[in-house]
């Protein structure tokens, strides 16, 4: 999915997508222990890639990390730095990342890759890659499916990932699996989560 489609489809409901999702009050249990958890062992700096409104960089922060949101829609970082203006956001792509080779300790990247296409998907993984220290870490939230697929997602097609394949797809760019996480509940999508150590 190109950059540019994505920005004008989450442009357009931006309003609609802070007010349904945009708070720590509609984010799972275990989806807030996971973070925590991955955050707590971060040396460095963080970058939430894809932050949204900014509820989460907003989160991460308030934990002691030292961290930044970027996203590429202009609405959503107006909302987060309104609504959390203590908290570094700017706009930008998770295909380049504005920080110099090994500069982070850390990517979030919480279901913000979910509609990036899977011939693209390389892209943003190796960009991690760069902006991350040997040793640092990717936590990635995501789809889980049996196969690579897409489907009618709300704002723009999106897609599934089986863990094994995403996991193949970071070694490729320079990862170890470090861990997974799948959480399945009757009548919605699985949901997943994988964290991965730059080599």
């Amino acid at each position: 999915m190109a950059d540019d489609e994505s920005r004008t489809a989450y442009s357009r409901r931006a309003a609609e997508y802070i007010e349904s999702l945009g708070s720590m009050d509609a984010v799972h249990p275990s989806d807030r222990q996971i973070v925590s958890t991955w955050a707590d062992e971060v040396e460095g700096e963080l970058i939430d890639g894809g932050c949204g409104p900014g509820h989460w960089t907003d989160f991460l922060a308030g934990r002691g990390a030292s961290v930044r949101g970027i996203d590429q829609v202009p609405e959503f970082i107006a909302h987060a730095r309104s609504t959390y203006p203590t908290v570094d956001f700017a706009v930008g792509s998770l295909d380049a990342l504005a920080v110099g080779d090994g500069a982070i300790g850390g990517v979030l990247a919480w279901y913000s890759l979910i509609h990036v296409a899977p011939e693209a998907i390389e892209l943003p993984l190796r960009e991690f890659a760069r902006a991350l220290r040997p040793g640092g870490t990717v936590l990635i939230g995501f789809l889980d499916g049996p196969v690579i697929e897409e489907y009618a997602h709300a704002v723009l097609p999106a897609y599934l990932w089986p863990v094994d394949e995403l996991a193949a797809r970071l070694s490729a760019a320079g990862f170890d699996l470090v861990e997974s996480h799948v959480r399945r509940t009757a009548g919605q999508r699985s949901q997943a989560a994988i964290i991965a150590r730059r080599r």
